[in-house]
């Protein structure tokens, strides 16, 4: 089995390691030379922006040859799927590749803009409950797609909608980055998009950015920041994921 993921703060990756077998970082992939991959079973594992997949999962999906009887998505996400699920189905399909099980995983919400953190770590989301099931659908190649309702479907394209239309929003430019900076880099090795470098003071955003949050929440100094978020002090790594994970994942 192959499983191909694409993580910020962990949450996938957590959830790709649970389901074992050969374990891919897209970013990596796409960064390389190999984009035919073939197995028995195959596994697409990211989470929901805005509704849908990020930028560079259908980057990946656009570029990437998948040959498997059984291929299965699971979109993590922190608050609501809305049509992202079956939107991800239908867009791969008009890649050539067919999903034959698709699902979300309710886990915490690292979108700082809009959700606190610590009162996130509070919310019983029944993750590993959930994550069970899900290897065991997987386990025995279910048939399955993650239905969304008319209303569902509408919102995701209501919001992708809006991001076509305004690509100046959820940009690097909403980043601040403060004196307390000692320029360690951590930044720098996180970011998919090799987007940030260090000047001689601080780092320096280069406008090709996934809005991921990576180098906001796993920066040790905390000082890089959004200009608009509920709680500049709390910050997010799965707690199954190391720093060092999301280094070699995104680097």
């Amino acid at each position: 089995m192959k499983v191909f993921y694409f993580t910020a703060t962990g949450n996938s990756l957590d959830v790709a390691k649970r389901f074992g077998g050969e374990i891919y970082s897209i970013p990596n992939v796409l960064k390389g030379d190999q984009f035919h991959f073939e197995d028995e079973k195959i596994g697409l594992i990211f989470p929901c922006y805005g509704f849908a997949a990020p930028k560079i999962v259908r980057e990946f999906i656009e570029k990437i040859t998948l040959k498997s009887p059984y291929i299965f998505v699971i979109m993590t996400y922190g608050n609501k799927l809305a049509g992202g699920v079956n939107w991800f189905v239908r867009y791969a399909e008009e890649n050539d590749i067919h999903v034959q099980y698709a699902d979300g995983l309710l886990m915490i919400d690292n979108f700082l803009p809009f959700f606190n953190i610590e009162k996130q770590k509070m919310k019983k989301k029944y993750t590993e409950e959930n994550l069970s099931r899900l290897l065991n659908d997987v386990n025995q190649k279910k048939r399955y797609i993650r239905n969304g309702s008319f209303t569902d479907s509408m919102l995701t394209k209501a919001i992708q909608y809006f991001y076509k239309r305004n690509p100046n929003f959820n940009t690097d430019k909403d980043f601040s980055v403060g004196n307390d900076c000692n320029q360690c880099g951590t930044c720098v090795k996180v970011c998919p998009r090799n987007n940030i470098k260090l000047d001689e003071h601080k780092p320096a955003y280069g406008g090709n950015c996934e809005f991921c949050l990576a180098c906001i929440n796993l920066c040790p100094q905390k000082a890089i920041r959004l200009k608009k978020e509920s709680n500049p002090n709390a910050r997010y790594l799965n707690e199954n994921v190391t720093l060092k994970e999301i280094i070699t994942a995104n680097n």
